[in-house]
């Protein structure tokens, strides 16, 4: 099935994708740039995230040595704004309240999590999981969506390492579909889906890049982008607050291990959105739920060249040429050491 066009099925949403394996063959005309390696020093006089500088906002940031996070100067939610609900006919909409934050992974300007040591990185954690709690236990909230933009390709403002907080009043789409596929399997086996599916990745291998004590980075099996991964603790747990310490450190020494790899698949800062899927904070009994933490890059062939949605993936459904296995077993090749530090 590996050499033919072939769908999978995504066990988490209920979607299906295209796979397209033989299309690795065709020549590339298409859109081509030249990569560029900047320098980045430690501190930037003009960067709105680095410590003690002023923000558009007028808001003065602290001179900070650990990760900090504040409400967004230009949050795309509110936590004013007022009940309304409006009908006309086929036309619906209504209010949405919620609060959104930064989070500067460091005060380095230079840094971002592969260059970042394992330790700092456990603060990341850390204030993920601070944040999580205490924006779930807002009495209007009850979705938390972490999430970190990197590289100007996919739509990072700053380059100062930074990531964001969505804290909202209703449940996306994405998370009420992997909440429904999630219930639906814990009723019938009692079991986690993820646990479930990691067990057998496990078993098999051929998606696996890497693994420590508690945690498992691979290649689902039913990716999209080309080097999709998803990274899932070994123990069930719906949520960052339920990890340990050790777990945590397991953890930070994941996201290092991956981000790294992914940097030296074509020696460059590797662009991705990442996000932490969790369990809702609508004060539910949400057993189903398994943590797992999906990061989406969009290159595909080099450093220049990237995988684009559009067409048949706008229109119709997600495509990919590359397999997930062709995926996981490039990633899986890789040195952990940093191309910079050669």
């Amino acid at each position: 099935m590996n050499n033919n066009p072939h769908r999978r099925y995504n066990v988490l949403t209920g979607d299906w994708v295209l796979v397209s394996p033989h299309r690795t063959k065709r020549p590339w005309q298409g859109k081509q740039e030249t990569a560029i390696v900047k320098k980045v020093d430690s501190y930037d006089e003009t960067c709105y995230l680095c410590p003690t500088n002023i923000r558009m906002s007028g808001d003065k940031n602290p001179n900070y040595k650990d990760p900090f996070s504040f409400v967004n100067d230009f949050s795309a939610l509110l936590s004013n704004t007022p009940d309304e609900n409006y009908t006309n006919g086929l036309l619906q909409g209504s209010s949405e309240r919620g609060v959104c934050k930064v989070v500067c992974f460091s005060p380095d300007h230079s840094l971002t999590l592969p260059l970042m040591k394992e330790e700092n990185i456990q603060k990341v954690i850390r204030l993920w999981k601070k944040e999580y709690v205490e924006l779930g236990k807002l009495p209007y909230i009850n979705h938390v969506q972490i999430f970190e933009n990197k590289g100007d390709v996919m739509g990072c403002s700053n380059p100062h390492p930074h990531g964001q907080i969505w804290a909202q009043e209703s449940i996306p789409l994405e998370t009420s579909k992997k909440t429904k596929q999630q219930a639906e399997y814990w009723g019938k086996n009692q079991k986690s889906l993820l646990f479930s599916y990691l067990e057998q990745e496990l078993e098999m291998k051929e998606r696996v890049i890497s693994e420590n004590e508690y945690f498992v980075s691979l290649v689902p099996y039913w990716a999209v982008w080309p080097y999709e991964t998803l990274v899932l603790p070994k123990r069930h747990v719906q949520s960052l607050d339920q990890l340990t310490e050790e777990e945590i450190v397991s953890f930070a020494n994941m996201i290092k291990d991956l981000t790294t790899r992914y940097d030296n698949l074509f020696n460059v800062s590797f662009p991705y959105s990442a996000g932490i899927h969790q369990s809702p904070t609508d004060q539910k009994d949400h057993s189903e739920w398994h943590l797992h933490m999906s990061f989406y890059p969009p290159l595909l062939r080099s450093a220049t060249v990237k995988k684009f949605m559009v067409g048949y993936e706008m229109f119709a459904d997600p495509q990919r040429d590359i397999t997930a296995e062709q995926a996981a077993e490039t990633l899986r090749s890789l040195s952990t050491k940093h191309f910079s530090s050669n």
